[in-house]
């Protein structure tokens, strides 16, 4: 084994010695468990290529994980039970970004059953801050599940918003028996929602379904955007 994967396996073997833990205990083991990572990091990664391989856990209960990860969300699967969330427009009929890229790498099945949705009103199947689930047809998860974030300088009130989105991708995960669930960066691109705000918002949600998911990924593109997740939830968790 190489010497990362030797501290790896420690790490995680001092870990599990701590099965009972109360929200101090996680907040204490979280920041050995991101220092650590952190300084891996430092000291073995010389690309973003190398640093994308990278998995930076956080414990939300004894029973769930939350993971920060740079990466192609499309490439992302766990196993049968899991789904990856896209962040969509309303018509849910596909659009740049990760829209473009999932609806890309699942098919053109995945635009079909996109418009079997019914629409809410003209040109809207998804409304922003909620979200529809479908199969992902040609991705390597179950289900996709869409929902529409805010676009920060035209919604009033885009926080409230920004975590009904999330909120209510993670309910419909649950009430499909998802255990594990993928998201990227809701709001983030082109409709402009500041990293910082927009990774408290995700972050604190995701903790309310603490017990809910055996993992909780957030599977992110942007350098920038990736360090900005990694410190909240070093901050939060």
């Amino acid at each position: 084994m190489t010497t990362v994967t030797v501290m790896r396996v420690t790490l995680t073997q001092f870990l599990t010695k701590f099965p009972n833990r109360n929200p101090n205990t996680n907040k204490f083991l979280n920041r050995i468990n991101f220092n650590f990572h952190k300084t891996l990091i430092t000291n073995f990664s010389s690309s973003s290529t190398r640093l994308s391989h990278n998995s930076h856990n956080f414990f939300l209960s004894s029973s769930s994980a939350l993971k920060i990860q740079k990466g192609d969300i499309t490439q992302w699967s766990i196993d049968g039970t899991s789904a990856i969330v896209n962040a969509a427009n309303e018509g849910m009929l596909g659009g740049g970004g990760v829209d473009g890229a999932i609806h890309r790498a699942a098919g053109r099945e995945l635009l079909a059953a996109c418009r079997s949705v019914p629409e809410v009103r003209p040109g809207v199947r998804c409304p922003t801050g909620e979200a529809k689930i479908t199969p992902a047809f040609k991705l390597p998860v179950s289900h996709v599940i869409h929902t529409v974030g805010p676009i920060y300088n035209i919604h009033d009130h885009p926080e409230v918003l920004l975590r009904s989105s999330y909120r209510n991708c993670l309910r419909l995960a649950k009430e499909n028996n998802i255990q594990y669930v993928a998201f990227p960066a809701i709001s983030c691109g082109v409709f402009g929602y500041p990293f910082e705000e927009a990774a408290a918002i995700a972050l604190s949600t995701v903790k309310e379904f603490s017990t809910d998911f055996k993992e909780v990924h957030f599977v992110l593109f942007s350098d920038n955007i990736y360090e900005v997740w990694l410190e909240k939830a070093s901050e939060l968790l």
